[in-house]
């Protein structure tokens, strides 16, 4: 079957040109049949439930063998279902940049150290 564009005309003559449903000759907005599904779809919009989730408490992150263990514990937490995965990519994004954090600041710290024995000679 082919495809084919919404027989609605707007207000200001225009056709719809969203594409038609599925073997039906108007998009899902002006589907005469969906009228009230789409009144109620349009008052719930952005209305829906989120997936709550259970606030973790905080913990300190003073080194890369802090981050890995909750990368660890992270990784078990989304196996077995106890943690939204929402927070996990975000736990994982944030290790990321820490970690980052943690090089950067290693770096510096070698350089300091250089440099004054640099200076002592």
């Amino acid at each position: 079957m082919k495809a084919i564009k919404c027989l609605q005309t707007k207000d200001d003559g225009s056709k719809c040109g969203a594409w038609a449903q599925s073997g039906k000759n108007f998009c899902l907005m002006h589907d005469p049949e969906m009228k009230e599904d789409h009144k109620l779809i349009c008052q719930k919009g952005g209305q829906t439930p989120k997936k709550n989730f259970t606030p973790l408490a905080p913990i300190f992150l003073d080194d890369p063998s802090d981050v890995v263990n909750l990368l660890a514990d992270t990784i078990n937490k989304v196996r077995t279902g106890d943690l939204d995965l929402r927070v996990a990519n975000c736990i994982g994004y944030l290790s990321g940049h820490l970690i980052k954090a943690f090089e950067i600041a290693e770096i510096e710290r070698r350089i300091e150290v250089i440099e004054r024995a640099v200076l002592k000679k």
